[in-house]
C-alpha cells in the first residue's frame, strides 16, 4: 500500500497532481493541511475528482466529510491520547505513533498507524537523523494494526522498508520535493513490486 500526504502550506497544481496520482494507482491521500479554513478545504476536496474521495483521509475539519463521501479520518498521536477520535469509532481511523512500543499497544479500532521516522525527513532537514525505528519494527507483535512506514521514504529506499514488517508506506517529501513527483511516484510503485 502506498499513501502519500499533501504538503501542509497548498503546492501550486497540487489538485491536478493528486488526480494524476490516483490514476496512476495511488491508494490513500492524507490531507495535512493545518493552516486552511474550512472554506479552503471545501475548495481544495471539490478539485479532487470525486471517484477519489472515498480514498481521502482528513486530518481536520472533520465535519466537512460527509459532503464528500469520506469516512476516513487521521488523528495525532496527541489526539489518540486525548481521546479525540472517540466519537468517530463508526469511522475508518488511523493514527500516527513514533516508537514501537506505542504501535504494539494499539488497539483494533485503529485501521493503521504510520510509524516515523524511518529515515532521515526528506521535508524536515534534520528530522530522524538518529532514528532507529527501521531496526525496532523488528518487535512488532501487533498483528490488528496495519503498519505505515514514514520519513525519509523514496524510490531508492523503498524496497527496503518493505524487507521490514510493515504493510505499507506513506511518502511526503519524496513527491513534493521532486521536479517530476508523478515520476518518482511511479519509480516507488515499480520498487515495491521487485
Amino acid at each position: 500500500m502506498i499513501i502519500v500526504i499533501t504538503p501542509e502550506d497548498i503546492v501550486q497544481n497540487e489538485t491536478e497532481l493528486i488526480n494524476e496520482l490516483f490514476q496512476e494507482g495511488l491508494n490513500l491521500l492524507h490531507i495535512r493541511k493545518p493552516f486552511i479554513n474550512a472554506e479552503e478545504m471545501t475548495d481544495f476536496i471539490q478539485k479532487i475528482d470525486s471517484k477519489f474521495h472515498s480514498q481521502l483521509v482528513l486530518h481536520s475539519h472533520y465535519d466537512l466529510a460527509e459532503n464528500f463521501n469520506i469516512s476516513r479520518f487521521h488523528f495525532r498521536e496527541v489526539d489518540r491520547q486525548n481521546g479525540l477520535s472517540q466519537s468517530f469509532t463508526d469511522k475508518t481511523i488511523s493514527t500516527s505513533v513514533h516508537d514501537i512500543e506505542s504501535f504494539n499497544h494499539l488497539n483494533k479500532e485503529w485501521e493503521y498507524a504510520f510509524i516515523s521516522p524511518v529515515f532521515p525527513s526528506i521535508s524536515k532537514k534534520g528530522y530522524g537523523e538518529n532514528s532507529t525505528i527501521s531496526n525496532d519494527i523488528k518487535k512488532r507483535d501487533n498483528s490488528n494494526v496495519r503498519l505505515i512506514a514514514l520519513g525519509g521514504i523514496n524510490e531508492n529506499n523503498i524496497h527496503h522498508v518493505f524487507d521490514n514488517n510493515i504493510d505499507g508506506v506513506a511518502l511526503l517529501g519524496a513527491i513534493w520535493e521532486s521536479d517530476k513527483p508523478l515520476n518518482v511516484f511511479k519509480k516507488c510503485k515499480q520498487n515495491i513490486l521487485y
